[in-house]
């Protein structure tokens, strides 16, 4: 039995990929959260707890899923200091080598995460710097090293000037201003993953998702929040600067079919975009929810709340060309999946 690692396993994405590993998989998944901002298992997992083993809680009939309750960056430093942590620790055989690590452990949050409080955001380079340490230590089958559209120069996404964002408008040797401390703590991640990849041998995997959604994405994120609030009838209708402002959203089961077919293909350290490679302002995602629940609410801009930049979407000519990838699920059937959940929540 293989056993695969997820960080920042019970986060949006990271609980994402764990339940996909589960159900297509038949290998052992380790996956870590402090549930700082992570849901524990319990809530999402759809398995029971077998037992504990030293704190860590195993979940599933064949006890293929461990959860361990712990910032990742301590984690770290004990797998750094013990080749065989996993497998000595808690008595797990076979997990003395991990075959595939997927690091989703991250301080993220909306933008108002990301521009209120910056300094803490930037605590992201202390766990992708032990993380990478350990990486080309331990050197594990494979490594998926998730950055950000947030990691783009910010001149290239302004009001008027706003371009589809390709994967080489990234250049070391010509570098642009990212978004904030998380996009300089992603640019960052994607230099340490070409140096993991280059000079020690690694398979590394980087992806810049764009503005995933879905489900079971919590409220402090914008596609939810309106979901609920259009499920609600608001009146009026808030929504953060003036609206016009436009993201590029892709749904989470694209995310992770793109994902996975790029692990088996990039090895190298590079990143590629994953998006629908379409720009959808915030208005017109207004409009699609309230068309859903049937009314037309008057829309009250509120330019006091931070935005970011102002059009940010992505060229997906590469991952065409070199994955034979696109995305399959639509703007339109996405958000309806995301509002009939809420709907179902407030009923």
């Amino acid at each position: 039995m293989k056993t695969h690692l997820v960080s920042g396993g019970c986060g949006f994405v990271g609980r994402n990929m764990v339940s996909r590993l589960y159900q297509s998989t038949n290998d052992r998944i380790i996956f870590v959260d402090d549930l700082s901002v992570g849901t524990h298992p319990s809530n999402w997992l759809g398995q029971k707890k077998v037992k504990e083993i030293n704190g860590a809680e195993v979940y599933g009939d064949h006890e293929r899923l461990v959860f361990l309750n712990t910032d990742f960056r301590f984690l770290l430093r004990k797998m750094v200091e013990r080749d065989d942590y996993f497998q000595t620790e808690y008595n797990l055989e076979g997990a003395a080598k991990i075959a595939d690590v997927y690091h989703f452990a991250a301080i993220v949050g909306g933008r108002a995460k990301i521009d209120g409080d910056p300094m803490m955001v930037a605590l992201d380079l202390s766990i992708d710097a032990e993380f990478f340490y350990w990486v080309c230590k331990h050197k594990p089958g494979r490594c998926l090293y998730p950055s950000s559209s947030a990691a783009y120069p910010v001149d290239l996404q302004t009001d008027g000037g706003a371009v589809a964002l390709k994967e080489a408008d990234i250049d070391f040797n010509r570098m642009g201003q990212p978004d904030m401390t998380y996009g300089w703590s992603k640019l960052t991640g994607e230099y340490l993953a070409h140096i993991a990849a280059k000079y020690y041998g690694v398979s590394v995997t980087c992806i810049r998702p764009f503005s995933g959604y879905g489900e079971d994405q919590d409220l402090t994120y914008p596609v939810p929040a309106i979901a609920r609030r259009a499920a609600n009838k608001e009146e009026p209708f808030e929504v953060w600067g003036s609206g016009k402002q436009g993201r590029d959203f892709v749904h989470i089961d694209d995310v992770l079919d793109c994902t996975l077919l790029a692990m088996e293909k990039i090895t190298d350290g590079s990143a590629i975009n994953i998006g629908q490679g379409r720009l959808t302002s915030f208005l017109e995602i207004i409009d699609l929810f309230t068309e859903f629940a049937g009314y037309s609410p008057e829309i009250k801009p509120l330019l006091d709340k931070p935005v970011g930049v102002h059009a940010r979407y992505c060229n997906m000519d590469y991952v065409k060309d070199k994955l034979g990838w696109e995305p399959k699920i639509s703007i339109r059937e996405g958000m309806k999946r995301v509002y009939d959940k809420h709907c179902q929540e407030i009923s």
